[in-house]
Formats: C-alpha cells, structure tokens, sequence
C-alpha cells in the first residue's frame, strides 16, 4: 500500500539552527570572493560587532533558538512569511514564476489542439490530483530514496494571498480558520478582462466529466467575447505594489456585493487564464506566462493555468507558499496522463453543462481610475523587462556526467566565465537550492561565487594559461561548487539565518530589549553579497520546455533554466535599459559552453 501524502512529514529531520559564531565564520569565507580589502576588513569588524557578547545580535539569536525548541517544524517558520509576506513591492512579474509546458505531454496528445478541449484536460486533471489530495492519496515524493516534505501541497488549491498593510496574509486550507481541505467546487475563468465562476465538481461531490468542462469553458468563451474595459478588469489591482493595493483591498469590499464577489474569486479552487492570442514563439509564450495581460490575472491566486488560443498551456504561480519542486512534482502528474485516465480516475461523470456565473464588481469613479493607472503602469513596467531564451539541443546532464563534471557546476561556472566577457567583471550570483529533505523544508540561498571560480575564470582568459592549467582550475571550482551546495544541502548556508535575526528585530526587537542598530546589516559585505548580478534557479522536468522569473535589480540578469538530460533551456530577464548586456551574456554562454565542453573532452 502506498504510504499517505502527508505520511513522513512529521518524522522528517528538523533543519538544523546554526550557531551565531558558525554562520558569521561561514560568511565571511563566502563573501570575500566579492569585497575588496578595505571592504573585507570592515565586514570582519562589522562581524566583530555582531559576536559581542552584549550585543543585539546575541538577544535575537538566543529568541530565534526559543522558537525553534517551541515545537515550530523549523526555525524558519516565521522567516519565510516574513520573506513573502512581508515584501511591500509588486509580486507580478517580481516574484510570482511560470512553467512553459511541452505540447506532446500525454494530457495534451489526449485532446485535440483546441483552447477549449486542451484547458478542460488541464482542468480534468488537476480536480483529479485534488481529491488524491484530499484523500491524501497523493504519493510522498522521494528523492534518493529519501521522504521529502509534502507540506507545500496544501498551497495548491484554494490559496490566495491577501494584500496588507504592513505584511500580507494567506487565504489557505489547512489553516485554524479553513481546517481541512478545499471545499470548493469551482475554479475561476479569466477571458479579456472578464472573470467567471465555474463549476467543475458537481453538487453530489463528483466531478464533471471533460466534455462537460469543454462546453462550460466555451460558454465562458462566449459570454466574455466582449473585452472588459480597462477601468472595470480589477485583476489590474493585484499588479500593484503591495504597499499600493492593500489599502484598495477595504474600499472594494466595502460594498456586499463586491465582498462576496471577491470571496468567490479567492475560494477559487484555482485560476484559468484563457489568451485570445497564440504565441508567435517560444519567447512571446513565456513572456505571456511571467505577465502578459494584467486584465486576464489575478496574480495573488497560487495557481493560475494559462492556455492559449492554440491550446498552448503553462502555469503562473504565487511564490509565497510554493515552490518550483512542488509545482513540477504537481505539473508532471497532470501532465503525464491522457484526460482519460484523469476522468476514471476521479470517478468524473457526464453531468451538462457546468454552472457557470460572471463575477462581476461594482466601481465608482475613483475605483476605476486607480484600476485603470494600474493596468497602464503594469504594461509599461513589463515592457521595460527585456527578455530572451537561449537553448543547447545538444547539452544536458549527460553529457556534463559523461564529461566528468557536475551539470549544475558546468552551467554555473559557464555563467560565471559568460558574465565576466559581458560585464567585465564577476558578481553576486544566487542559487536556490531546494530542503525538502527537512520538515516544512523549502530552500536555501546558496552563494555561487568562490576563489575557485575566480581562478578559473582568469585562467580561461590568461593567455598565459595553457590546458593543463585551466583544467585544473576548471576542475578545483566545480569540485568547490559541490561542496557548497552540499552545504546548503545540509543547512549550513549563513544568510537566511542572519536576515532572519534581522527580521527578528524588526518582529519584536523592542519587546527582547534589543533595538540596538546592528552596524553589519549596512556594511559592504551584507550588501555586495546579496546584491544579485545574476539570479538563478534551476527547474528540471521532462513536462516543461521552458521555466522564467523576473529579474531583482536593475543590475541583475534572472537566469532560470531547464537542464535535462537531452537538452538545456535558459529564460533570461533584465531590465531593457541594459537588455544588450543580457544578449551579449547570452552570446558569451554560447561560447563558454563550447570552450568548457572542448576543455573536458580534450582532458
């Protein structure tokens, strides 16, 4: 019998909390790749002054160690709230990531290559995955032959996040004020600016059957053929900074009408986001997933199905209660099954056609300007993210393996050597890498940059270098590559664990007699080492062609990337102010990729 979804997460090792003296000492190692001298020397002595024994920072930590032994899963369980939750920018495009699907997945071979059949196949199966899910039939994931957490999966259905002033919160089931799963029935149908409630679970608990969900869907078509006008499409409002649109929230719900309207968009089982265009390319696909028609989203909802007019599907997500394993892990089970087996499987019967209702909200004046300057303000922010895509049909992780080497070392040190001939220069570089293996476990930061990836990247370009020497230092940075992620692995990376004091301070510094400024926070270490030039995340899943997120500076190129074992697929964002830098990342990498290649076969 296979084991419960939720079986092992109770058992999972807790992450382990670090010492105050242990993550400063690894800071330091990881950041003096980044600083000059000067800027060294005053990170050690900013360092200095978080360690003394009277200091904040003492305080903070010995509050951050009652609260992991309180019977909280992690010590970072008010972190990642505070993360999320906490951030007062705009999520849309900034946060929330998106999935391109392969269009020859066995869901999409099930149907024809029809907008209508191809949503209600998407929709088929994920009613099917819920009620596995409710049924906590859905098997835990296993990696290594190691249980890994299943917690995020209670963020898939029904969760949307609700803008506030000072920190935002989360609809959610399985919370103390929804306990149990979802006990919706509908999902949410966006079409030019126009959203609608539509039954996919009938009244007796069963689910509608495909051919139902085509009709109700083409209803929908129908009924929203007539684009909304831009002041009256409130999906614009979610594109706001968060600091914008939480005081919006009151003034739209104050009206009942609107109240309920708004309940039952956020009760949703989920969004579908129906395109009136079919993408001219792969990059116009992606471009649509990470923002497209802000009149045709709610980005605060956790999941929100988009498919195109050709019957091309992805997925836009919410960040704060999911991340990129859960969703792939949930993606390749729709997507690996014909619509068929998804129906027998739910037990789905032919019913009629599905209720369907317009969700419709009443504006004044002032409602409608604001919604109104939010599309126009959106648009113009998504126009000003440069993007590309660079894919290797030739590469991927076996023929890293059959080189000798890492794939992911072999991607990170061509980004590394890639950034250097663009910019001149090697920068902050993020890696999320994936905890799972913990309870409650999500990710942790992991710092790319060591001295052997600057050695080598100066050894690929000193002329005086010859092959033996730069496969040595090839070979001495992807070895340090390992090591580091084997460290976050372990939950021994510094940075999440110092911000975390940080925002202990802010949560209640005044409460644990500990208000005193901590000098390190402004210091050049903290914020050279976390000033991002490149953001990178890794998506590996045979369902998926493509995988992107927003960029996070105006100096920062984001580098999402699908490496599989035939194939290597790279989404690039940066702000299009300098969009020629970012080509000419992406024309150095091609480079790179052959010289590295050629350096390990020729070894």
């Amino acid at each position: 019998m296979t084991d419960r979804t939720f079986a092992h997460d109770a058992d999972l090792p807790r992450v382990p909390l670090p010492t105050l003296e242990d993550s400063c000492s690894r800071f330091l190692e990881w950041s003096a790749p980044l600083l000059t001298p000067d800027e060294f020397a005053e990170t050690e002595r900013a360092v200095a002054d978080l360690l003394r024994a009277d200091g904040p920072a003492r305080v903070l930590h010995a509050d951050l160690e009652r609260f992991d032994r309180s019977g909280a899963d992690s010590w970072l369980d008010e972190f990642w709230p505070s993360r999320y939750l906490g951030r007062r920018d705009r999520i849309a495009l900034n946060a929330n990531f998106f999935f391109l699907f392969r269009d020859d997945t066995p869901l999409a071979r099930s149907t024809a290559a029809d907008q209508a059949e191809r949503a209600a196949a998407i929709v088929t199966a994920a009613v099917h995955y819920k009620l596995l899910l409710d049924a906590e039939a859905v098997p835990p994931a296993v990696q290594r032959g190691r249980p890994l957490s299943m917690a995020q999966n209670r963020f898939l259905f029904s969760e949307t996040r609700i803008p506030g002033v000072g920190q935002d919160t989360v609809r959610v089931p399985y919370s103390a004020e929804l306990p149990g799963p979802s006990q919706a029935r509908h999902i949410a149908v966006l079409f030019r600016g126009n959203i609608f409630r539509l039954d996919v679970i009938g009244p007796d608990g069963v689910p509608h059957a495909h051919r139902d969900l085509v009709d109700g869907l083409r209803a929908v078509l129908k009924a929203g053929a007539v684009r909304a006008p831009a002041d009256a499409s409130v999906g614009h409002l979610t594109t706001l900074a968060r600091a914008d649109w939480a005081p919006l929230r009151p003034e739209l719900i104050a009206d009942p009408g609107n109240r309920a309207t708004l309940e039952a968009l956020e009760d949703a089982l989920f969004c579908v986001c129906l395109e009136d265009v079919a993408p001219a390319d792969q990059l116009h696909a992606c471009d649509q997933l990470l923002h497209g028609d802000s009149a045709n989203r709610w980005f605060d909802k956790s999941v929100s199905f988009i498919v195109f007019a050709d019957g091309s599907a992805g997925i836009n997500v919410e960040h704060c209660g999911l991340d990129g394993t859960t969703i792939l892990s949930f993606v390749g089970t729709l997507l690996r099954a014909p619509v068929t087996e998804h129906e027998a499987g739910s037990g789905a019967t032919v019913q009629g056609l599905p209720a369907t209702a317009a969700l419709e909200f009443t504006l004044d004046a002032a409602l409608r300007a604001r919604i109104a300057a939010a599309g126009a303000d959106f648009a113009q922010y998504a126009a000003d993210n440069a993007t590309t895509v660079v894919s290797f049909e030739d590469f991927g992780t076996d023929r890293a393996k059959a080189l000798g080497i890492s794939p992911d070392a072999f991607a990170q040190l061509c980004y590394q050597l890639a950034h250097q001939r663009s910019k001149g220069l090697i920068g902050a570089t993020y890696e999320s890498i994936a905890t799972r293996q913990y309870r409650g476990g999500r990710t942790e930061a992991m710092r790319v940059v060591t001295p052997q990836i600057l050695e080598f990247v100066a050894a690929m370009d000193d002329p005086a270098a010859d092959a033996a020497a730069r496969r040595a230092a090839l070979d001495a940075a992807a070895a340090a590559h390992v090591a580091r992620a084997q460290q976050c692995q372990r939950g021994e990376a510094p940075e999440q664990h110092l911000w975390e004091l940080q925002w202990i301070q802010r949560r209640r510094g005044a409460e644990l007699g500990a208000t005193e400024p901590m000098p390190f926070f402004d210091g050049p270490g903290w914020r050279i080492t976390r000033d991002d030039y490149l953001s990178t995340s890794s998506a590996p899943s045979v369902n998926i062609q493509f995988f992107g997120f927003g960029c996070t500076s105006a100096k920062c190129i984001g580098v999402a990337y699908v490496l599989l074992p035939d194939r290597w697929n790279l989404y690039l964002a940066t702000p299009t102010s300098v969009a020629d830098r970012m080509h000419d990342f992406a024309d150095r990498l091609r480079d790179a990729v052959t010289e590295v290649s050629a350096l390990l076969a020729a070894g």
